[in-house]
């Protein structure tokens, strides 16, 4: 027995709808953003941080400058942004998925409040602050900042599943 092509046609929309109410919906502006202020982030991972370890020295703790009591807030800064900022927001913007914008925005403003915290620690302890610290923390507040302007641009109506009247 074979559907009716209304009702086949009616599937389909459905289905359409459901795809629709999952994803975001980038501009190319908001991407290039994002995408940018990641790059700018990958360079401050390798820019010193504290003294003259660079920021994945300070994430993997294979500099002496990077050790110590002194070291653990940036370090949290340094994985939270490699993990939020650069790998949460690649896949937000390859997958274009809800979960990964909020996500990368949630967890965006976390890395931002612990870079923040991260600065003001180096400041605190020896002053030995580096210029990659200071530019992975204003690419992460981007970020984040992008990410959220995408998670909250999401419209309110629900995918019915019931035709209209």
């Amino acid at each position: 027995m074979t559907e009716d092509p209304e009702d086949e046609l009616r599937k389909e929309i459905d289905q359409v709808e459901r795809h629709a109410a999952r994803t975001v919906e980038l501009d190319g502006r908001q991407a290039m953003t994002i995408a940018i202020a990641v790059f700018v982030l990958i360079v401050g991972l390798v820019l010193p941080w504290m003294g003259d370890a660079a920021g994945y020295d300070v994430l993997l703790g294979t500099s002496p400058d990077a050790t110590g009591k002194a070291s653990m807030i940036p370090r949290l800064f340094a994985a939270t942004s490699l993990g939020f900022g650069v790998i949460a927001s690649a896949i937000g913007l390859m997958s274009r998925l809800w979960f990964f914008a909020w996500a990368a925005a949630l967890g965006g403003w976390f890395a931002s409040v612990d870079g923040v915290l991260a600065i003001w620690s180096r400041q605190s302890s020896r002053g030995d602050l580096g210029i990659g610290l200071i530019l992975a923390e204003v690419a992460m507040v981007v970020i984040a900042a992008q990410w959220f302007r995408v998670a909250w641009s999401r419209p309110t109506t629900e995918p019915t599943s019931e035709p209209p009247a």
